[in-house]
This record gives C-alpha cells, structure tokens and sequence, in this order.
C-alpha cells in the first residue's frame, strides 16, 4: 500500500498575489486556474500548500 498523495487544484488566479506566493504555485507545479496535480503527502509540500490555501483546493487521494 503506497502513502496518501494530495490532490491540488489551482482555484485563483496569481494576478496581484506576492512574488513568494506565484514561486510557490510554481513549485507546486500548478500553472493557471483549472491546472490539477498530485503531490506526495509531505510536510515540505504540506507547508507550501498552507501557504496558497486560499489559491488552491487540496484533496487527500490514495495512489
């Protein structure tokens, strides 16, 4: 059985967000509104998910 992923939808836009919050979108690999990705349940990928909370909508998913 493989650890829980995150499931990460971009909801909103960047326009008018800070520079550290775009970066972070970018590390996350989310590039516009509408883009999904999964990420690993991690506490690094936790703390930058908590960062754009208002950004994003996260989902645990088993892979």
């Amino acid at each position: 059985m493989s650890a829980p992923k995150l499931k990460l939808s971009q909801i909103r836009s960047t326009i008018g967000r800070s520079h550290p919050q775009r970066r972070i979108l970018e590390g996350l690999g989310l590039r516009g509104i509408g883009k999904t990705v999964t990420v690993d349940n991690t506490p690094s990928f936790r703390g930058m998910v908590k960062k754009v909370l208002h950004l994003v909508k996260v989902e645990e998913v088993s892979s």
